[in-house]
Formats: structure tokens, C-alpha cells, sequence
């Protein structure tokens, strides 16, 4: 014989299968005593910093230095570990600050603890700008190149390696780099001025400007470009004892076609590609319109 039905059975018999979930819901939020549940107090410890804070400083840093303020950024680089750590980018950007500083032997420290980490390429671009800074050639190019075989499409890596072989008088091994950087970032006034740099040095004066006037690079740029050219052209001494480079390459036409590139507010269409196709020690037959 069944057992009678107790009272709780006998109201799940009776209440809709709705209702009945309903109010299971709405005791759920009770504890067993039966009693209804509050939120937990408010923690009264300070509140944390939140988890991008550290890399919104870094970008701040890594703003500081894109505008030139190096010593500033130094300082709070400082700051920086103090609050964060000191991930391996902060070491990269400490020692840019210093090279840029021209603080070379530090910077050339920090560098070369920085090859075994995820910064090993922006390390070996900037060894190799300080030897280019200081006229070691031979010790500037197997740097630059190890860092465009790390990161074969950074164009500013490319330029740099190009730009290097320029001026160490390598005209021919220049070409490639460049006309790469030229290729891959075609709007910009640095890549292109490099191209026709090249040209220029390799005694190809219609090509330079051919790709100087496809491109859309105005007066001030294109003159620059011709001036560097010159200075390139002139005879290359040792440097001299206590001689830190820092007047080498020629800063005067370098700033101004750097400025220039940059103040331009007419766009820089690029190089074209039938043009790079082109490109060769000799001037083309016909310049192009």
C-alpha cells in the first residue's frame, strides 16, 4: 500500500508547471535560513589600478619619443618601472632614448641584452644606427640586415639598411632595400626620397626625378633630395678621435627633407610599379610624365 501524500506533494500536484518554476526561481536567491541575501560590503582597501593603465603609459611614452621629447621619456621610463616592471619594450625604448641622446656606449648595453627577447630586431636596428651614427660601416650593415631578416616587411628596418649601404658608397647593393620599402609603403615621402636618392647616387638623375614627380613630392622635398645626393658624393674621411658621428650623415639636407616629408600636405601617390621594374644603373631612355 502507497504512503499517504504529504502536504508539499500535494501543492506540486496542484500549482501549473509555470508557477511552480517561478517560485523555485525566487527562492533561489535565499540562503537556507530563509533569509533574503544582501550584496557582500564594499571592500574598503584602495581600488586597483585597472589592467591597461600600464599600457596606456607606454603609449605614452612611445608618444613622447615619436615626437623627439627623449629625455622626458627617459624620465618616465624611470617612473614607469617603478609602478609596472620592466617588460622588455622598456628596456627597447630606454635604449632608443639613449642612442637618440647620443648616450651610445649605454644604449649599446641595453641593446645587446635585448637579442635573446621579443625586441631582437628593433635591438639589432638600433646597433646598427649607432655604428651608421659613428661611420662603422662594417659593423652597421650585418645589424641592419639581421634586422630586416627578422622582420622582413618593416619598411623603416629596409630604409635604414638602404640608406646605410648609401652612404658607405655600395650603391648596387642599396638598390634592393629601398626599392622593397619604396614597394611596400609607397605613400611615404621618407621611402620614396630614399628611392630617389639611389637613383641619383647610382647616375641616374631622369629616374630620380621621375619618381620624385610620380610620386607628388613637392619643391622643398625634391631639392633636399638633390643636396643629401651631393654631400653623399663627397670623400668620406675616418672620423676623427672623440668624434661621436653626430655631425655624419650631413644633418643640414637630412632634417629639411625629413621635415619637408612630413610638413607636405599634398599626397604622395607612391612609385609606381612599372617604374621600379625599371630602375637600373643607367637613366631611362625617356623620363616618364
Amino acid at each position: 500500500m502507497r504512503p499517504p501524500l504529504r502536504p508539499r506533494h500535494l501543492l506540486a500536484r496542484a500549482l501549473p508547471a509555470a508557477l511552480l518554476a517561478g517560485l523555485l526561481a525566487a527562492c533561489a536567491g535565499l540562503p537556507r535560513g530563509g533569509y533574503p541575501r544582501h550584496d557582500a560590503a564594499p571592500s574598503l582597501d584602495p581600488p586597483q589600478p585597472a589592467r591597461d593603465d600600464a599600457a596606456m603609459y607606454l603609449d605614452l611614452i612611445r608618444q613622447m619619443q615619436r615626437q623627439g621629447a627623449y629625455y622626458a621619456s627617459l624620465a618616465h621610463i624611470d617612473a614607469y618601472r617603478q609602478r609596472y616592471g620592466d617588460p622588455p619594450e622598456l628596456r627597447r625604448l630606454q635604449a632608443d632614448a639613449l642612442r637618440e641622446t647620443r648616450q651610445y656606449d649605454a644604449a649599446r648595453e641595453l641593446y645587446r641584452r635585448l637579442l635573446d627577447t621579443s625586441q631582437a630586431a628593433a635591438a639589432w636596428h638600433g646597433l646598427g644606427l649607432i655604428d651608421a651614427a659613428q661611420r662603422r660601416y662594417a659593423e652597421a650593415e650585418p645589424a641592419l640586415l639581421r634586422a630586416t631578416q627578422l622582420e622582413p616587411i618593416n619598411t623603416a628596418y629596409l630604409g635604414d639598411l638602404g640608406y646605410a649601404r648609401l652612404c658607405a658608397g655600395r650603391i648596387a647593393e642599396a638598390r634592393e632595400p629601398l626599392a622593397k620599402a619604396a614597394e611596400l609603403e609607397p605613400a611615404s615621402a621618407k621611402a620614396v626620397s630614399n628611392l630617389a636618392l639611389w637613383a641619383l647616387l647610382a647616375d641616374a638623375p631622369a629616374q630620380a626625378d621621375a619618381i620624385m614627380q610620380r610620386a607628388g613630392l613637392p619643391a622643398a622635398t625634391r631639392d633636399a633630395v638633390r643636396e643629401l645626393a651631393a654631400q653623399l658624393r663627397l670623400p668620406r674621411t675616418a672620423p676623427a678621435p672623440g668624434d661621436d658621428g653626430a655631425a655624419y650623415p650631413p644633418r643640414g639636407p637630412l632634417a629639411r627633407l625629413e621635415q619637408a616629408g612630413h610638413a607636405t600636405t599634398a599626397p604622395v601617390t607612391g612609385v609606381p610599379a612599372p617604374l621600379l621594374d625599371r630602375l637600373g644603373t643607367s637613366a631611362p631612355k625617356e623620363a616618364s610624365p
